[in-house]
């Protein structure tokens, strides 16, 4: 038997949007006209699903509060110079969003991007319509802090254990264990397969669009409860 999740709680960056190039290339840029010293590749692709304060955090732990917000501000206009259209979606998202919402799933967005980021990214892609709730790290915490997914659980009325997060990252997997929600990765966005599996997810997966097929014909049994720390749970 199939296990049936009310509520799909979707990464935006790396999950949904073919996007993890473009932030990369975006950090070293603001980092360029900051006159900060730049991180590798790598290094960009792990703080991708963090809220941008934290990632800088990590990023430049030494620099200053100003040259923090400074970096913030101009990696945001840099970002925001190319136009999002519906051909940056991963192939196929949007065809498996309408199946999705049609069989009665109730769908979400957690991510680090900002609010007006978002609103943004979802105008100009044209799925908005099929998310019940979205929340961004600008207006709760940061993965992998479990909030975020608490917050759209309660707006939802939908339990942990009804509840799946999907995402590209080990911060989305963070914050599910952290929540005590199950989780599918994606290796298509900011990690890789081998650093996703260290979390144990349902199942780590090369395509988003592969959801479908793994939660129609694959029995999925629960892990028992687990988190990085009890007193972050909902």
């Amino acid at each position: 038997m199939t296990r049936d999740f009310e509520l799909l709680v979707f990464d935006w960056d790396g999950t949904l949007v073919d996007s993890i190039t473009w932030i990369v290339e975006c950090i070293e840029r603001a980092a360029r006209f900051c006159k900060l010293r730049l991180p590798t590749a790598g290094d960009s692709q792990r703080v991708i699903g963090l809220g941008l304060g934290e990632a800088m955090e990590v990023l430049y732990p030494e620099v200053s509060s100003s040259t923090r917000a400074r970096f913030c501000t101009v990696y945001s206009d840099y970002f925001r110079s190319r136009e999002m259209t519906p051909d940056h979606l991963f192939e196929g998202v949007v065809e498996m969003l309408g199946r999705l919402k049609s069989r009665g799933h109730k769908l979400a967005v957690a991510t680090g991007k900002t609010r007006a980021g978002l609103e943004v990214a979802l105008g100009s892609t044209g799925i908005a319509g099929f998310f019940d709730s979205t929340r961004c790290a600008d207006e709760t915490a940061s993965k992998p802090d479990p909030l975020m997914l608490c917050q759209l659980m309660s707006e939802l009325r939908v339990s942990s254990h009804d509840t799946l997060m999907i995402g590209d990252s080990v911060h989305d997997l963070r914050m599910a264990q952290n929540a005590r929600v199950e989780a599918i990765a994606v290796s298509c966005g900011a990690d890789g397969t081998t650093r996703l599996s260290e979390l144990a997810p349902l199942f780590v997966l090369d395509h988003t669009t592969d959801l479908e097929r793994v939660l129609a014909h694959t029995e999925i049994q629960p892990h028992p409860p687990r988190s990085l720390g009890g007193e972050l749970t909902c």
